[in-house]
């Protein structure tokens, strides 16, 4: 049966957690945007979006390579280092036959209608490839904009480090100020060869009626090392994320962080599912989670199924509102002898005597609130490159200003 036909069978198939969406309510036809050489000549406000989420449309020079779609439509592609390869997936595919090894293998086509829908109704994407050996100067930057009101954005990534190379990703995903709803779904596939290493940074920030269903699928190999790093601290009706990550080689590692903040009205289900397969292999998955009104759910799992295997949960949660919701669900699967799991989870209010002690020092209640919240989200992710640690700090930065 062809990926086409197991899509066909499964575009009614509802997700095994979260809400159902009528993928019927929302349209799919869009008229083709014009591709520019100079992404600087792009609408301000469009620019402005880009540079909320951390992608720089006017300032291309500290950057390895960058991508913008809008909508449905690739309007700038380039790249400036040797042996970096960036195309839109629909190039990538019609150039590389051997491609069809990796598409839909981390990710099932069928997995639910959301991956069906993708398979059948595809707009483009990124394809982006580090060849042997090669590690990337700066940060890699791409933006996935939606542009226009009540559109089903579906998009298909796909990311391959070769062995020995290194590659730094930011990825911004927004929408337009104007928009009153809309759908984006943005399936990826991330493969860390042997000795390779991948680090990969989401800063989301949509509308607050906009429904968002990522599906991503990492495979890591021998000595390989995936770090991810995803921040939504804006509102948005319903955000749903699991991504699946299988460490098949010996000794290799993945890292998820996670910065989550649920306005009013926000619903944030937002985890990890890592699968430990070889000899050695380590992850950590890590949420800070801040409720203002909104909902959020923090899955994580860990099965290990190999000798001398480790892997920790975490989820830090701060309620500040007395609507809001933080619903923590660690799980650990042990499958053999010596593997060493752990969980830790808090959820709860700042503590009175935190605040006591800074306003003795001449806070005021909402000025020692602030300087809580800004060092609860203010993590040190460790291994994390110069530029995307200024950056993470930057989005973190702009979205405390509102939070309160």
């Amino acid at each position: 049966m062809t990926k086409k036909d197991l899509a066909k069978k499964a575009i009614t198939k509802l997700s095994s957690y979260g809400e159902d969406i009528n993928l019927e309510l929302y349209s799919t036809d869009m008229e083709e945007r014009a591709y520019t050489s100079d992404p600087s000549t792009l609408p301000p406000e469009e620019k402005q979006c880009m540079l909320d989420v951390g992608v720089a449309p006017d300032n291309m020079s500290r950057k390895s390579a960058t991508f913008i779609q809008v909508d449905h439509s690739i309007v700038h592609s380039s790249t400036n280092q040797e042996g970096l390869e960036l195309l839109s997936t629909t190039q990538a595919l019609k150039k590389y036959s051997w491609l069809d090894d990796y598409w839909w293998y981390a990710v099932n086509v069928d997995a639910d209608k959301f991956t069906a829908y993708t398979e059948l109704y595809k707009n483009n994407g990124y394809f982006i490839r580090a060849l042997p050996g090669v590690k990337v100067k700066h940060p890699v930057q791409a933006c996935l904009y939606l542009a226009h009101d009540n559109l089903a954005q579906k998009i298909h990534n796909l990311i391959i480090a070769e062995e020995g190379s290194e590659l730094h990703i930011i990825t911004g995903c927004t929408t337009s100020h104007m928009i009153s709803s809309g759908l984006h779904i943005g399936v990826t596939e991330v493969y860390v060869k042997r000795n390779a290493k991948v680090t990969y940074t989401m800063i989301h920030n949509w509308s607050p009626q906009t429904i968002v269903r990522p599906r991503t699928g990492i495979i890591v190999e021998e000595d390989g090392v995936f770090m991810s790093n995803y921040i939504c601290m804006k509102p948005v009706k319903s955000l749903q994320t699991y991504p699946k990550a299988r460490c098949i080689g010996e000794n290799a590692t993945t890292r998820f962080n996670n910065i989550l903040v649920a306005p009013p009205g926000s619903i944030l289900d937002v985890g990890s599912h890592i699968r430990l397969e070889a000899r050695g292999c380590r992850t950590e998955s890590i949420s800070h989670a801040i409720t203002t009104g909104g909902t959020i759910i923090a899955r994580g799992y860990i099965s290990g199924s190999a000798p001398d295997v480790k892997g920790h949960l975490e989820c830090q949660g701060l309620i500040l509102s007395e609507r809001g919701i933080i619903h923590a669900i660690p799980e650990l699967e042990g499958k053999i002898a010596g593997v060493d799991l752990s969980h830790e989870a808090a959820v709860g209010k700042i503590a009175e005597e935190q605040l006591q002690y800074l306003m003795a020092r001449g806070l005021t209640r909402a000025q020692a609130t602030a300087a809580i919240v800004r060092g609860f989200l203010n993590v040190d992710i460790e291994g994390l490159p110069p530029q995307l640690d200024a950056q993470i700090k930057k989005a973190i930065e702009s979205s405390e200003k509102g939070l309160l």
